[in-house]
């Protein structure tokens, strides 16, 4: 049976990592992240249809991500060496050009098993994303099914909730009144 993860703290992790600027290796950890809001997401693998969308398109709002506070990461199963790979390889040949941020190791897939996003089965991760709050506890989580894209627009709208302090509505969006949480 599947576990909840919100309001938990949020697994820890130490991944390798190919940076979004030219795939230089690093390691990425949850610690690295305290004091910072994280959005955290899974993808299945590199080198597909669906998945440079998303992290395209994420790496594009990272400027907004970082004026929130927040920085993103990216994982998956597939080694460093691929992540370079493919972030070294142009968009017009199904790349993904230079990120804003960078792409995490799971070869072991430990940390999608830890988040619950793993099929076993196939030996990869959904489309898990999770925003972790600056203490490091998990306040969001989404898994779609990998034929499905995720939406950088409702992320950002519900970052946005999440850091209000409020107890906001359906589709509320920044700006809006929402009542204090007490």
């Amino acid at each position: 049976m599947a576990e909840r993860l919100v309001g938990r703290k949020a697994p820890d992790f130490t991944m390798e990592t190919a940076t979004g600027n030219g795939g230089d290796f690093g390691t990425a950890s949850l610690a690295d992240y305290r004091g910072k809001w994280l959005v955290f997401f899974f993808y299945p693998l590199d080198f597909t249809f669906v998945c440079p969308t998303e992290i395209t398109a994420l790496s594009l709002a990272a400027d907004q991500f970082k004026a929130l506070n927040t920085e993103i990461l990216g994982v998956s199963v597939d080694s460093k060496h691929s992540h370079r790979a493919w972030i070294n390889t142009p968009v017009s040949d199904n790349g993904l050009g230079e990120l804003n941020f960078p792409l995490a190791s799971d070869l072991t897939k430990s940390v999608a098993r830890d988040y619950g996003v793993l099929i076993e089965e196939e030996g990869v991760a959904l489309r898990g994303l999770f925003i972790i709050d600056p203490e490091g506890e998990i306040k969001y989580q989404v898994v779609n099914h990998n034929d499905v894209g995720r939406s950088v627009d409702e992320t950002l709208r519900v970052l946005q909730a999440l850091q209000s302090g409020g107890l906001c509505p359906i589709n509320w969006k920044p700006g809006q009144s929402n009542l204090v949480a007490k």
